[in-house]
């Protein structure tokens, strides 16, 4: 363990993976859930407040009576997808947390409410079906290595119909703008996010060339070793352009949120409406 331990201190190599999927983790994904269910709390998913208006804003520029079929990936525990059924769509979710779809199908049944879940990778969906709207919000594109990115924008564009209409978000290169690298150790004795037990964590920060960062969580228990590499990639205007024309023909308007506010250049955040033609 201690030379595995040696090696993790070190930078690891650009898009390295993580030793699990904590996502499907019994400990970290109850923590997960509890963050999207959070109205006030921006981490798992944007403010309700927020969100809110983004679907007023996705059903203005994507009237559900003209575009009905609407895939969501990355839904987590179903907060858009329902606020998006109750505004007329088709909705169709998809993610690869258990706890969070499981929790999307009840609250769907609770609520009377006939969406359809999916719990995949979305990039081993394979749906024949094809699709109005696909949205991909909360930076979850910039989370991806270039691969798998450019394997996922194929997917999309495999699934919208003509004219359909790709939804998602990035964060810029303003996000990180001034942090520097950092190395911090810490203890937990009564447990924590990443673990129930007690552990040492050591939490890295790494910059990589254009416009990549790394957040790693090395989690150390009495019997085990675990890390989570949390990949972020940045984009200017152009480099979202160029990875949308790279996979097909596009119209896109550029914003600065999922609210549809005038892109500026101080913002830290970019919304892509890229319409298929």
């Amino acid at each position: 363990m201690n030379k595995q331990l040696l090696k993790l201190m070190q930078r690891p190599q650009l898009y390295e993976l993580s030793s699990d999927k904590f996502w499907n983790d019994e400990h970290i994904s109850k923590g997960m859930l509890e963050a999207h269910l959070n109205k006030d709390w921006e981490a798992a998913t944007r403010k309700y407040d927020f969100v809110i208006n983004s679907v007023e804003w996705i059903s203005s520029i994507a009237s559900p009576s003209l575009k009905n079929k609407l895939l969501d990936l990355g839904c987590g525990p179903g907060i858009y997808t329902e606020l998006l059924k109750r505004k007329g769509y088709d909705v169709t979710g998809v993610d690869f947390s258990e706890r969070s779809v499981n929790y999307a199908r009840e609250s769907a049944k609770k609520e009377n409410l006939d969406i359809t879940y999916i719990c995949q990778d979305y990039l081993e969906l394979d749906l024949e079906e094809k699709f109005d709207v696909i949205t991909l919000i909360y930076c979850d594109f910039g989370v991806l290595s270039d691969k798998n990115r450019r394997l996922l924008l194929k997917k999309i564009y495999s699934m919208l119909k003509l004219d359909g209409i790709l939804i998602l978000d990035v964060f810029t290169p303003l996000e990180h703008e001034g942090k520097k690298e950092y190395k911090n150790w810490s203890y937990s004795n009564n447990g924590g996010f990443w673990c129930k037990k007690p552990h040492g964590l050591l939490e890295s920060f790494y910059r990589y060339e254009n416009n990549t960062v790394l957040n790693q969580s090395i989690v150390l228990t009495e019997d085990e070793l675990k890390f989570y590499n949390i990949w972020e990639h940045m984009f200017t205007c152009d480099d979202i352009l160029s990875e949308l024309k790279a996979v097909g023909n596009w119209n896109v308007e550029l914003y600065s949120n999922v609210v549809g506010e005038k892109y500026s250049d101080d913002s830290k955040v970019l919304c892509a409406v890229a319409r298929k033609v």
